[in-house]
């Protein structure tokens, strides 16, 4: 008898959960739109790394600036070599200065896209409690 009262317990909890609009609202709320929400929020933030590059500057730093270097050439002629060796390091140098502030701006961009993700989902769950709130405050209860 103990197996059939449970199972018409366990049949009602699912049929309000399936047909109760509440319930739905508050699965759908917390639940699939949240997900969605965070899952939107890390492609932003992934989109952002990416347009900036950073993982790629990063690896690079000390790159070339477009490439541009200078041929040592054959043989041994010093000036040649010194030559050669300060363009190479003047290139380095201002691909290196250049892809630092490429690095900062994107990682800027990035803490910016992570306060305005965290914002909008902290809202997005908070979102019942202000409209109790406003509802209330519309019909004066709150003085």
């Amino acid at each position: 008898m103990d197996g059939g009262v449970c199972f018409v317990i366990k049949s009602m909890v699912e049929a309000a959960k399936r047909y109760n609009i509440l319930f739905r609202w508050v699965y759908w709320h917390f639940g699939e739109a949240a997900k969605a929400i965070l899952r939107g929020w890390k492609n932003f933030l992934l989109f952002t790394l990416n347009y900036f590059s950073v993982p790629q500057l990063t690896k690079t730093l000390f790159s070339h600036w477009r490439r541009y270097r200078e041929s040592y050439g054959r043989g041994f002629d010093p000036k040649r070599y010194l030559s050669a060796f300060v363009g190479n390091m003047i290139s380095r140098t201002l691909g290196a200065i250049v892809r630092f502030f490429v690095i900062i701006v994107g990682l800027a961009a990035e803490v910016v896209v992570f306060g305005i993700g965290l914002i909008i989902f902290l809202v997005w769950i908070f979102l019942p409690v202000f409209l109790i709130l406003a509802i209330a405050a519309g019909i004066g209860l709150l003085i």
